[in-house]
């Protein structure tokens, strides 16, 4: 099964261990687990991490050729860095900069390629673009979605 990822990037670190928790018991059951994600810092890469940990198949889709020169911080180099190095496959996308139309892209192949998405999302609607709009939109493709928060999340 192909699952997609979409969430908050700005979650407390105290927020990491409860949400990875959520979402490998949600995976724990898939078979033949396909994780998509963008790598982003929070939710992303805690999907993507717990997808490797299940010993799931990780793609990666970067929103532009300079996506982590521009956008990956440099406390978080070396877990995506990591994480990427263990992706099956790695599709970037043709932007040269990172940006809102680059991310527009990026979540519109999330949701082509997927049987169901994760929303890790506190249900705040917040700016267009965001989590709400990618679930929005993975409803009116008919795409399952999973939203995880769990009881004590918090985003900094």
């Amino acid at each position: 099964m192909r699952i997609s990822v979409t969430g908050h990037m700005n979650i407390t670190a105290a927020t990491e261990p409860l949400l990875r928790d959520a979402v490998s018991a949600l995976l724990a059951d898939v078979p033949d687990l396909v994780g998509i994600s963008c790598l982003a810092r929070g939710a992303d890469s805690v999907f993507a991490a717990a997808v490797l940990d299940l010993g799931g198949r990780l793609e990666v889709v970067l929103p532009s050729r300079n996506y982590r020169a521009a956008q990956v911080k440099p406390d978080d180099l070396t877990h995506f860095d990591e994480l990427l190095a263990q992706a099956h496959t790695v599709r970037v996308m043709d932007f040269d900069d990172a940006g809102r139309v680059a991310y527009e892209a990026a979540n519109q192949v999330l949701l082509e390629d997927c049987d169901r998405l994760i929303a890790i999302w506190d249900g705040d609607h917040g700016a267009r673009g965001g989590t709400a709009t990618v679930v929005a939109l993975a409803h009116t493709l008919d795409i399952p979605v999973d939203i995880i928060w769990p009881s004590g999340a918090a985003r900094e």
